[in-house]
């Protein structure tokens, strides 16, 4: 059987889809999968659906689409993309209608039955006790403040979809990678209790998920061949890899584009967002990297071999996100001599102002924007009385909005009657709604049963 090509798309929301192209009319890929969602990317969504009950998923979909479905279609090329977010049928809807009006053609599916905030109280009443992972503080604590609550779902519906002949599947929150197993699955008739082939294909979606960090993008800076040592970045190309059935690939990327494919690269990109290499977690399998095997063949090409698999795990995991309260910010800048000193002395005063009011702020947080906002109290003092401007950004964080909005309001006078050269002053900000991220696990059986699988033919 011949082997499958498979290309990165975007890696989040608002990524370029312009190297896509690239692997599309370059890379003889077969399919893309594009990761658009972090758990970030779904607390934006949720405040686009409080605003517009229709939206609520990415809307970088339906022009990211509409820019490659041409080149895509004349090469024969499928997508899946989790761009759905919280309303995967709103966003096939706005892709059909698009389409209309361009008389294309195309069948999509639609993944849904990962969001389940409907059924939290019958999940519980079923013996989850749904408390947070990491602390394990009790539902109850934000019970009444669930905004949304979406589970991630492995492969077994996107396989589903592809059998179905879609040629877009459009998910809500599904693990990554799924999105690049799948095809593989789909192609090659794994079982979905073939643990190794199917760790492989973790191992395949891993790499490709985070779109050019995958080909040199984001590279260590601390290696003789690091980030300097990238070719042309504004031409990036993302990687692909060539897989074949027994789940070997070769990760790649297309001719004449910038950007590496090596040996410290992909290394790179293998450990991200890993907290145990001998037990990475999905909905599918779970990955043990430890005899994994990273041969560097040159030309833009690396080997990845001998993944070890383990059964799935018999619990998913939900994202929930909450009401978290309302935060309000101001930033104020000072120049050379002194900024720091200024940016702190300033900082003291407007400690001490809301200590005198009474405000009653649930949290306080403090950047020093030019020293400590990137590298917190990693942050090298050594040259501290030496910096050239520094800008003191302060936020609040309330459950009133309006104490939210009141907090920029303390900052104004400080441009005639502070530390001098103050400048840079942001305005007074309106207060943004802050959502609490809540993680917890649920057993499977519980949510699969209620995932669907529906496919729509756009043709006019």
């Amino acid at each position: 059987m011949k082997s499958i090509r498979i290309g990165a798309g975007l890696g989040f929301y608002g990524d370029s889809w312009r190297p896509v192209a690239a692997s599309i009319e370059r890379g003889a890929v077969q399919y893309i999968g594009s990761d658009h969602l972090a758990e970030l990317t779904l607390a934006i969504l949720q405040k686009d659906r409080m605003k517009d009950p229709s939206a609520g998923y990415t809307r970088d979909l339906v022009p990211m689409l509409t820019a490659l479905w041409p080149l895509a279609q004349k090469h024969g090329v499928k997508f899946l993309l989790n761009a759905g977010g919280l309303n995967p049928e709103g966003a096939r809807d706005a892709l059909i209608a698009e389409f209309g009006k361009r008389g294309w053609k195309a069948k999509i599916a639609t993944v849904t039955g990962d969001a389940v905030l409907n059924r939290i109280d019958a999940l519980r009443a079923a013996g989850e006790s749904l408390d947070h992972m990491d602390t394990g503080v009790a539902l109850n604590a934000v019970r009444e403040r669930l905004l949304f609550a979406n589970a991630y779902l492995g492969a077994q519906p996107l396989v589903e979809a592809l059998k179905s002949g879609a040629d877009i599947v459009l998910t809500g929150r599904v693990a990554d990678a799924a999105l690049f197993l799948a095809p593989l699955i789909h192609e090659f008739g794994w079982a979905m209790d073939d643990w190794d082939r199917l760790a492989q294909g973790l191992t395949v979606g891993h790499l490709l998920e985070c779109s050019g960090q995958g080909s040199g993008g984001n590279f260590n800076s601390y290696l003789a061949n690091g980030w300097e040592s990238v070719p042309d970045l504004g031409h990036i190309g993302y990687p692909i890899a060539e897989v074949s059935p027994d789940g070997t690939a070769v990760l790649t990327k297309a001719p004449d584009t910038g950007g590496r494919v090596d040996f410290d690269t992909v290394r790179q990109q293998l450990l991200y967002e890993v907290h145990n290499p001998h037990a990475y977690f999905s909905p599918d399998v779970v990955l043990d990297m430890g005899t994994l095997k990273l041969d560097d063949l040159g030309g833009d090409r690396v080997r990845v071999s001998g993944a070890s698999g383990r059964p799935r795990p018999e619990q998913l995991k939900i994202v929930a996100g909450y009401d978290d309260g309302w935060a309000g910010t101001a930033t104020i800048g000072y120049s050379w001599p002194g900024a720091m000193k200024k940016a702190r002395a300033t900082e003291a005063i407007i400690e001490r102002q809301l200590a005198e009011l009474k405000l009653g702020y649930d949290e306080i947080h403090t950047e020093f924007l030019g020293y400590d906002s990137l590298l917190g109290d990693l942050a090298d003092d050594s040259h501290i009385d030496e910096l050239n401007e520094v800008y003191l950004k302060m936020s609040v964080r309330a459950q009133d909005r309006r104490l939210a909005e009141a907090f920029p309001r303390q900052f104004p006078w400080l441009a005639l009657s502070g530390p001098p050269t103050a400048s840079g002053f942001s305005g007074i900000e309106p207060a943004r709604q802050l959502l609490g991220l809540w993680p917890t696990l649920v057993r499977r059986e519980l949510v699969e049963p209620q995932v669907k699988v529906s496919l729509q033919d756009t043709a006019p």
